[in-house]
């Protein structure tokens, strides 16, 4: 009997997913136009260091992940071999570690390029 319902299930939860958000997003413009407001106009906002963030971030997730896997290898190997598991959390904590150092990383190279353009953007107003 399970065999059967997984399946069936699993289609119609799809379904009314899919139903429930074009009901959705249809109703929202529907709002927009009823308010005066045209819905292909409205564009999300460029998000210039959106790359940026996710390039720092996936790097140190890696470089979390390639220090957990040394030193589990090396300083934590108590003799188990090559495979052992015995040290998961190092692998979760480094990774989450190096993953926050990268955006830290990436929120001081975006405050600081702001602050730049804000500097820049006071030199102009007050020398017009």
């Amino acid at each position: 009997m399970e065999g059967i319902l997984v399946p069936i299930s699993l289609f119609l939860g799809a379904f009314a997913m899919i139903f429930g958000l074009r009901y959705l997003a249809n109703k929202e413009n529907m709002a927009m136009i009823q308010n005066g407001m045209d819905p292909k106009a409205s564009k999300p906002l460029p998000q210039p260091y959106k790359n940026l963030k996710w390039g720092l971030l996936l790097m140190g997730a890696g470089i979390g992940l390639f220090l957990a896997f040394v030193l589990d290898n090396t300083v934590f190997n108590n003799g188990g071999g090559f495979h052992h598991r015995e040290n998961e959390a190092i692998y979760f904590s480094l990774i989450g570690i190096f993953g926050g150092l990268g955006l830290l990383i990436s929120y001081f190279v975006e405050k600081k390029e702001l602050d730049r353009q804000e500097l820049k953007a006071d030199r102009i107003n007050k020398a017009a």
